[in-house]
Protein backbone atom coordinates (compact mmCIF):
# COMPACT_ATOMS: atom_id res chain seq x y z
CA UNK A 1 0.00 0.00 0.00
CA UNK A 2 1.41 3.43 -1.01
CA UNK A 3 2.35 6.13 1.48
CA UNK A 4 -0.24 8.44 -0.10
CA UNK A 5 -3.09 6.01 0.59
CA UNK A 6 -1.94 5.31 4.18
CA UNK A 7 -1.60 8.98 5.13
CA UNK A 8 -4.82 9.96 3.33
CA UNK A 9 -6.70 7.20 5.15
CA UNK A 10 -5.11 8.15 8.47
CA UNK A 11 -6.11 11.82 8.26
CA UNK A 12 -9.62 10.96 7.09
CA UNK A 13 -9.98 8.50 9.97
CA UNK A 14 -8.87 11.20 12.42
CA UNK A 15 -11.50 13.61 11.06
CA UNK A 16 -14.28 11.02 11.23
CA UNK A 17 -13.29 9.93 14.78
CA UNK A 18 -13.42 13.52 16.07
CA UNK A 19 -16.75 14.07 14.32
CA UNK A 20 -18.17 10.88 15.85
CA UNK A 21 -16.99 11.96 19.31
CA UNK A 22 -18.82 15.24 18.75
CA UNK A 23 -22.02 13.43 17.67
CA UNK A 24 -22.10 10.34 19.90
CA UNK A 25 -20.41 11.58 23.08
CA UNK A 26 -20.69 15.36 23.36
CA UNK A 27 -23.91 15.74 21.37
CA UNK A 28 -25.65 12.42 21.99
CA UNK A 29 -28.82 14.34 22.89
CA UNK A 30 -30.35 16.99 20.62
CA UNK A 31 -29.71 20.39 22.17
CA UNK A 32 -29.18 24.04 21.35
CA UNK A 33 -25.46 24.59 20.90
CA UNK A 34 -24.17 27.11 23.42
CA UNK A 35 -21.59 29.79 22.68
CA UNK A 36 -19.12 27.95 24.93
CA UNK A 37 -19.57 24.67 23.06
CA UNK A 38 -19.35 26.40 19.67
CA UNK A 39 -16.13 28.15 20.71
CA UNK A 40 -14.71 24.89 22.03
CA UNK A 41 -15.27 22.93 18.82
CA UNK A 42 -14.17 25.87 16.67
CA UNK A 43 -10.89 25.86 18.62
CA UNK A 44 -10.50 22.09 18.22
CA UNK A 45 -10.93 22.22 14.44
CA UNK A 46 -8.70 25.27 14.08
CA UNK A 47 -5.92 23.54 16.04
CA UNK A 48 -6.31 20.39 13.91
CA UNK A 49 -6.16 22.44 10.71
CA UNK A 50 -3.02 24.24 11.92
CA UNK A 51 -1.61 20.87 12.97
CA UNK A 52 -1.96 19.71 9.38
CA UNK A 53 -0.10 22.86 8.28
CA UNK A 54 2.76 21.94 10.64
CA UNK A 55 2.75 18.39 9.25
CA UNK A 56 3.05 19.71 5.68
CA UNK A 57 5.80 22.16 6.66
CA UNK A 58 8.04 19.45 8.14
CA UNK A 59 6.80 16.18 6.59
CA UNK A 60 4.75 17.21 3.56
CA UNK A 61 6.97 15.27 1.15
CA UNK A 62 5.72 12.04 2.77
CA UNK A 63 2.28 12.58 1.24
CA UNK A 64 3.78 11.71 -2.14
CA UNK A 65 6.45 9.35 -0.86
CA UNK A 66 9.34 11.54 -2.06
CA UNK A 67 12.65 9.89 -1.21
CA UNK A 68 14.92 10.74 -4.16
CA UNK A 69 15.71 13.84 -6.27
CA UNK A 70 14.06 12.14 -9.26
CA UNK A 71 10.81 11.66 -7.33
CA UNK A 72 10.91 15.29 -6.17
CA UNK A 73 11.37 16.49 -9.76
CA UNK A 74 8.44 14.35 -10.92
CA UNK A 75 6.08 15.58 -8.18
CA UNK A 76 7.07 19.23 -8.65
CA UNK A 77 6.49 19.01 -12.42
CA UNK A 78 3.07 17.49 -11.76
CA UNK A 79 1.75 19.57 -8.86
CA UNK A 80 3.97 22.65 -8.42
CA UNK A 81 5.47 23.66 -11.79
CA UNK A 82 5.83 27.28 -10.65
CA UNK A 83 8.47 26.57 -7.97
CA UNK A 84 11.84 28.22 -8.61
CA UNK A 85 14.37 26.50 -6.32
CA UNK A 86 17.11 28.65 -4.80
CA UNK A 87 18.82 25.65 -3.17
CA UNK A 88 20.76 23.03 -5.13
CA UNK A 89 21.06 20.17 -2.62
CA UNK A 90 18.26 17.62 -2.23
CA UNK A 91 17.44 18.43 1.42
CA UNK A 92 17.34 22.15 0.69
CA UNK A 93 15.06 21.68 -2.32
CA UNK A 94 12.84 19.35 -0.27
CA UNK A 95 12.53 22.06 2.39
CA UNK A 96 11.54 24.65 -0.23
CA UNK A 97 8.96 22.26 -1.67
CA UNK A 98 7.45 21.67 1.78
CA UNK A 99 7.38 25.43 2.40
CA UNK A 100 5.51 25.93 -0.88
CA UNK A 101 3.14 23.08 -0.02
CA UNK A 102 2.34 24.37 3.48
CA UNK A 103 1.83 27.98 2.33
CA UNK A 104 -0.43 26.77 -0.49
CA UNK A 105 -2.46 24.84 2.08
CA UNK A 106 -2.84 27.95 4.27
CA UNK A 107 -3.88 30.06 1.28
CA UNK A 108 -6.40 27.40 0.22
CA UNK A 109 -7.71 27.10 3.79
CA UNK A 110 -8.38 30.83 4.10
CA UNK A 111 -9.88 31.02 0.60
CA UNK A 112 -12.31 28.27 1.56
CA UNK A 113 -13.05 29.88 4.94
CA UNK A 114 -13.80 33.23 3.30
CA UNK A 115 -16.00 31.78 0.56
CA UNK A 116 -17.79 29.45 2.99
CA UNK A 117 -18.80 32.30 5.30
CA UNK A 118 -21.17 33.32 2.52
CA UNK A 119 -22.55 29.78 2.68
CA UNK A 120 -23.69 30.48 6.24
CA UNK A 121 -26.23 32.99 4.91
CA UNK A 122 -27.82 30.36 2.68
CA UNK A 123 -27.80 27.55 5.29
CA UNK A 124 -29.36 29.89 7.84
CA UNK A 125 -32.05 30.83 5.29
CA UNK A 126 -32.82 27.14 4.72
CA UNK A 127 -32.98 26.29 8.45
CA UNK A 128 -35.17 29.28 9.25
CA UNK A 129 -37.27 28.85 6.10
CA UNK A 130 -38.23 25.33 7.21
CA UNK A 131 -38.63 26.37 10.86
CA UNK A 132 -36.11 23.76 11.98
CA UNK A 133 -35.94 23.63 15.80
CA UNK A 134 -32.61 25.07 16.96
CA UNK A 135 -31.85 21.90 18.91
CA UNK A 136 -31.73 20.02 15.58
CA UNK A 137 -29.33 22.42 13.83
CA UNK A 138 -26.30 20.44 14.95
CA UNK A 139 -27.65 17.12 13.64
CA UNK A 140 -28.30 18.58 10.19
CA UNK A 141 -24.88 20.26 10.03
CA UNK A 142 -23.10 17.10 11.24
CA UNK A 143 -24.51 14.90 8.49
CA UNK A 144 -24.05 17.78 6.09
CA UNK A 145 -20.32 17.76 6.89
CA UNK A 146 -20.01 14.00 6.28
CA UNK A 147 -21.79 14.37 2.95
CA UNK A 148 -19.55 17.32 2.06
CA UNK A 149 -16.40 15.25 2.74
CA UNK A 150 -17.54 12.55 0.30
CA UNK A 151 -18.67 15.02 -2.38
CA UNK A 152 -15.53 17.16 -2.11
CA UNK A 153 -13.33 14.05 -2.32
CA UNK A 154 -15.01 13.08 -5.61
CA UNK A 155 -14.98 16.61 -7.08
CA UNK A 156 -11.38 17.43 -6.13
CA UNK A 157 -9.68 14.23 -7.26
CA UNK A 158 -11.78 14.10 -10.44
CA UNK A 159 -10.88 17.75 -11.05
CA UNK A 160 -7.17 17.06 -10.45
CA UNK A 161 -7.27 14.15 -12.92
CA UNK A 162 -8.94 16.35 -15.54
CA UNK A 163 -6.40 19.14 -15.03
CA UNK A 164 -3.52 16.68 -15.49
CA UNK A 165 -5.07 15.48 -18.75
CA UNK A 166 -6.57 18.73 -20.04
CA UNK A 167 -4.51 21.68 -18.80
CA UNK A 168 -6.81 24.16 -20.57
CA UNK A 169 -9.50 23.45 -17.95
CA UNK A 170 -7.64 25.87 -15.66
CA UNK A 171 -8.59 28.67 -18.05
CA UNK A 172 -12.23 27.56 -17.92
CA UNK A 173 -12.06 27.60 -14.11
CA UNK A 174 -10.49 31.07 -14.19
CA UNK A 175 -13.12 32.55 -16.51
CA UNK A 176 -15.92 30.99 -14.44
CA UNK A 177 -14.55 32.45 -11.19
CA UNK A 178 -14.21 35.94 -12.68
CA UNK A 179 -17.81 35.68 -13.91
CA UNK A 180 -19.02 34.52 -10.48
CA UNK A 181 -17.11 37.32 -8.76
CA UNK A 182 -18.70 39.98 -10.98
CA UNK A 183 -22.12 38.34 -10.54
CA UNK A 184 -21.85 38.54 -6.73
CA UNK A 185 -20.59 42.13 -6.91
CA UNK A 186 -23.64 43.34 -8.86
CA UNK A 187 -26.14 41.14 -7.01
CA UNK A 188 -28.86 43.12 -5.26
CA UNK A 189 -30.08 42.54 -1.73
CA UNK A 190 -33.27 40.55 -1.51
CA UNK A 191 -32.42 38.27 -4.45
CA UNK A 192 -32.49 35.20 -2.21
CA UNK A 193 -35.20 32.68 -3.05
CA UNK A 194 -37.53 30.95 -0.64
CA UNK A 195 -36.10 27.45 -0.05
CA UNK A 196 -39.61 26.01 -0.44
CA UNK A 197 -39.55 27.09 -4.09
CA UNK A 198 -36.45 25.01 -4.87
CA UNK A 199 -36.90 22.59 -7.79
CA UNK A 200 -35.19 19.80 -5.84
CA UNK A 201 -37.64 20.19 -2.93
CA UNK A 202 -40.63 20.15 -5.27
CA UNK A 203 -39.25 17.01 -6.96
CA UNK A 204 -38.70 15.15 -3.68
CA UNK A 205 -42.07 16.20 -2.31
CA UNK A 206 -43.73 14.84 -5.44
CA UNK A 207 -42.15 11.37 -5.36
CA UNK A 208 -41.51 10.71 -1.65
CA UNK A 209 -43.76 10.42 1.39
CA UNK A 210 -42.96 13.53 3.46
CA UNK A 211 -44.47 14.11 6.89
CA UNK A 212 -45.76 17.56 7.75
CA UNK A 213 -44.24 17.65 11.24
CA UNK A 214 -40.74 17.13 12.59
CA UNK A 215 -40.11 14.00 14.63
CA UNK A 216 -37.19 14.98 16.84
CA UNK A 217 -33.89 14.59 15.00
CA UNK A 218 -35.11 11.70 12.84
CA UNK A 219 -34.81 11.89 9.06
CA UNK A 220 -37.21 9.00 8.38
CA UNK A 221 -39.64 6.73 10.17
CA UNK A 222 -41.54 3.51 9.52
CA UNK A 223 -45.32 3.80 9.77
CA UNK A 224 -47.31 0.61 9.21
CA UNK A 225 -44.56 -0.83 7.01
CA UNK A 226 -44.28 2.32 4.92
CA UNK A 227 -41.27 4.63 4.96
CA UNK A 228 -41.98 8.31 5.57
CA UNK A 229 -39.33 11.04 5.42
CA UNK A 230 -39.48 14.01 7.76
CA UNK A 231 -38.95 17.65 6.72
CA UNK A 232 -35.48 17.33 8.32
CA UNK A 233 -34.50 15.08 5.39
CA UNK A 234 -35.54 17.82 2.94
CA UNK A 235 -33.44 20.31 4.89
CA UNK A 236 -30.40 17.97 4.80
CA UNK A 237 -30.77 17.49 1.03
CA UNK A 238 -30.97 21.26 0.59
CA UNK A 239 -27.83 21.80 2.72
CA UNK A 240 -25.93 19.18 0.67
CA UNK A 241 -27.17 20.69 -2.59
CA UNK A 242 -26.05 24.12 -1.37
CA UNK A 243 -22.58 22.72 -0.64
CA UNK A 244 -22.39 21.32 -4.18
CA UNK A 245 -23.23 24.76 -5.60
CA UNK A 246 -20.62 26.49 -3.43
CA UNK A 247 -18.06 23.81 -4.30
CA UNK A 248 -18.30 24.96 -7.93
CA UNK A 249 -16.75 28.24 -6.76
CA UNK A 250 -14.44 27.16 -3.95
CA UNK A 251 -12.75 24.11 -5.49
CA UNK A 252 -11.56 25.91 -8.66
CA UNK A 253 -10.53 28.82 -6.42
CA UNK A 254 -8.26 26.60 -4.30
CA UNK A 255 -6.78 25.05 -7.46
CA UNK A 256 -5.52 28.57 -8.18
CA UNK A 257 -3.01 28.23 -5.31
CA UNK A 258 -2.20 24.52 -5.63
CA UNK A 259 -2.63 21.73 -8.17
CA UNK A 260 -1.97 19.13 -5.48
CA UNK A 261 -5.28 17.31 -4.82
CA UNK A 262 -4.21 16.45 -1.25
CA UNK A 263 -3.57 20.12 -0.43
CA UNK A 264 -6.83 21.18 -2.09
CA UNK A 265 -8.86 18.45 -0.39
CA UNK A 266 -7.64 18.98 3.17
CA UNK A 267 -7.73 22.79 2.94
CA UNK A 268 -11.38 22.40 1.86
CA UNK A 269 -12.34 19.84 4.48
CA UNK A 270 -10.71 21.51 7.50
CA UNK A 271 -12.22 24.87 6.50
CA UNK A 272 -15.71 23.42 5.98
CA UNK A 273 -15.76 21.50 9.25
CA UNK A 274 -14.33 24.43 11.17
CA UNK A 275 -16.86 26.82 9.70
CA UNK A 276 -19.80 24.50 10.36
CA UNK A 277 -18.87 24.53 14.08
CA UNK A 278 -18.39 28.30 13.85
CA UNK A 279 -21.87 28.54 12.30
CA UNK A 280 -23.48 28.80 15.72
CA UNK A 281 -21.40 31.91 16.47
CA UNK A 282 -21.80 33.47 13.03
CA UNK A 283 -25.53 32.82 12.66
CA UNK A 284 -26.41 35.92 14.68
CA UNK A 285 -23.64 38.03 13.19
CA UNK A 286 -23.65 37.41 9.43
CA UNK A 287 -26.02 40.31 8.76
CA UNK A 288 -23.45 42.67 10.29
CA UNK A 289 -20.81 41.88 7.62
CA UNK A 290 -22.27 44.18 4.97
CA UNK A 291 -19.01 44.27 2.95
CA UNK A 292 -18.45 40.50 3.03
CA UNK A 293 -19.99 39.97 -0.41
CA UNK A 294 -17.67 42.64 -1.82
CA UNK A 295 -14.70 40.82 -0.28
CA UNK A 296 -15.89 37.46 -1.64
CA UNK A 297 -16.36 38.90 -5.13
CA UNK A 298 -12.89 40.51 -5.09
CA UNK A 299 -11.40 37.22 -3.92
CA UNK A 300 -13.13 35.24 -6.69
CA UNK A 301 -12.03 37.72 -9.35
CA UNK A 302 -8.46 37.63 -7.98
CA UNK A 303 -8.16 33.83 -8.04
CA UNK A 304 -9.91 33.70 -11.42
CA UNK A 305 -7.40 36.14 -12.93
CA UNK A 306 -4.61 34.18 -11.24
CA UNK A 307 -5.74 31.01 -13.02
CA UNK A 308 -6.05 32.81 -16.36
CA UNK A 309 -2.50 34.16 -15.99
CA UNK A 310 -0.96 31.14 -14.22
CA UNK A 311 1.68 30.46 -16.91
CA UNK A 312 2.92 34.06 -16.81
CA UNK A 313 2.86 34.10 -12.98
CA UNK A 314 4.87 30.86 -12.88
CA UNK A 315 7.47 32.41 -15.18
CA UNK A 316 7.96 35.45 -12.92
CA UNK A 317 8.12 33.30 -9.77
CA UNK A 318 4.80 34.30 -8.14
CA UNK A 319 4.81 32.68 -4.68
CA UNK A 320 1.89 31.07 -2.82
CA UNK A 321 2.61 33.39 0.11
CA UNK A 322 1.59 36.37 -2.05
CA UNK A 323 -1.86 34.84 -2.51
CA UNK A 324 -2.09 34.24 1.23
CA UNK A 325 -1.31 37.89 1.98
CA UNK A 326 -3.92 39.12 -0.50
CA UNK A 327 -6.57 36.73 0.87
CA UNK A 328 -5.86 37.76 4.48
CA UNK A 329 -5.95 41.46 3.57
CA UNK A 330 -9.25 41.05 1.71
CA UNK A 331 -10.90 39.23 4.61
CA UNK A 332 -9.60 41.64 7.25
CA UNK A 333 -10.61 44.74 5.26
CA UNK A 334 -14.10 43.30 4.65
CA UNK A 335 -14.59 42.89 8.41
CA UNK A 336 -12.98 46.25 9.29
CA UNK A 337 -15.05 48.23 6.78
CA UNK A 338 -18.19 46.40 7.94
CA UNK A 339 -17.42 47.50 11.51
CA UNK A 340 -16.52 51.08 10.57
CA UNK A 341 -19.45 51.62 8.20
CA UNK A 342 -22.38 49.56 9.53
CA UNK A 343 -25.55 49.44 7.49
CA UNK A 344 -28.08 52.04 8.59
CA UNK A 345 -31.29 50.65 9.99
CA UNK A 346 -34.08 50.76 7.49
CA UNK A 347 -36.90 53.11 8.30
CA UNK A 348 -39.80 51.36 9.98
CA UNK A 349 -43.13 51.59 8.23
Amino acid sequence: MSTEVILMGGFLLLIVVVLMIDLLVVGRHSHIVSTKEALGWTSVWFMLSMGFYVFLKFYGHMLHGIETPAELTEVVAKYAPGIKFSMTDFEGMLGEYREHMSMSYLAGYFIEQTLSIDNVFVILLILQGYAVPQKNYKTVLFWGVLGAIILRFIFIFAGAALIQRFAWILYVFGAFLVFQGIKILIKKNGDEKDPHDSAIVKFLSKYLNITKEYHGDRFALNYHGKIFFTPLMLVLVMVEFTDVIFALDSIPAVFSVSLDPFVVFFSNIFAIIGLRSLFFLLANMVDKFRFLNVGVSILLIFVGLKLLAHHWLDDIGFKSSYSLYFIAATLILSVVFSALFPEKEKAKH
